[in-house]
């Protein structure tokens, strides 16, 4: 079980980005250093898919780092709660990023194994290296990523396998529906 970490940040405001369609937020950036430590790295995107649940939507979390293990930005999948079937947590991790000059040395990590949607986000861009907190649940394209030299540890998470199991258990359409099955 990834432990829970107390880590020092500060928070900063910036003003919100017009979203069509669902209610502006203020988009917060936590300004921290976790080091390259992936578990430290992944109790982060945990704690934005634990968000995403208390909202209503599907419990997966993600997190951009820079290769020192400074967070960039961090998000989470909210297809449900703005009705955006695009937004995925790793989509609203990058989106939440802004524009950077390069992502070859930045680590995307995710609760869960990216599906293709943002397996093709991590190759189009050049991520390095992905921390993934499990792939039993779903193992969407990390072979594939695998197969293209992409870094990928797969931290097998027993807290990631059980947020997503208990989510699906009782809610399979959603689920179905955000991975694309019938």
């Amino acid at each position: 079980m990834v432990a829970r970490l107390a880590l020092a940040c500060s928070v900063i405001q910036k003003p919100p980005r017009p979203n069509p369609g669902s209610p502006q937020r203020a988009r917060i950036i936590l300004e921290m250093k976790t080091g390259s430590d992936p578990l430290e790295m992944l109790a982060l995107a945990i704690g934005e898919a634990r968000k995403g649940l208390q909202e209503g939507g599907i419990p997966i979390g993600a997190a951009i780092f820079q290769e020192e293990g400074k967070l960039i930005s961090a998000g989470h999948n909210r297809r449900v709660q703005n009705g955006d079937p695009s937004l995925h947590a790793e989509t609203d991790a990058f989106r939440n990023a802004g524009r950077q000059r390069s992502y070859r040395k930045l680590t995307m990590v995710t609760t869960l194994a990216p599906c293709w949607y943002c397996s093709g986000l991590v190759r189009q861009f050049g991520f390095r290296r992905v921390i993934v907190g499990e792939s039993r649940t779903f193992q969407g394209g990390i072979d594939w990523l695998r197969a293209l030299r992409i870094e990928v540890i797969d931290l097998d998470s027993p807290e990631c396998v059980t947020l997503l199991s208990d989510y699906i258990q009782k809610n399979p359409t959603i689920w179905n529906e955000d991975i694309g099955e019938e």
